[in-house]
């Protein structure tokens, strides 16, 4: 990348049903379990450390089934659509 080019970032297919559906399943056993999601969501997608999510439930394997920039897009579409 050159100069002050903005870079472009794309990951391809639509996957917001089933990133929906992951957030929904974690966000359930997350507050079961007494935690603080934002708290907690904020720490794995910094980090990477899937420690952050609960096995409550099976969460933190269900949340690796996707990667986590791609939930991150997901959650940020949801957010803009919003506004």
């Amino acid at each position: 990348m050159v100069g002050n080019e903005t870079a472009r970032f794309d990951l391809g297919a639509d996957n917001s049903r089933e990133a929906k559906d992951i957030m929904k399943e974690v966000l359930t056993a997350l507050r079961e379990k007494g935690y603080n999601p934002v708290n907690q969501l904020v720490g794995y997608f910094l980090s990477g450390d899937p420690t952050y999510i609960t096995n409550h439930k099976g969460a933190r394997a269900i949340i690796r089934r996707m990667e986590r920039d791609e939930l991150l897009e997901n959650i940020v579409k949801e957010y803009i659509s919003g506004i």
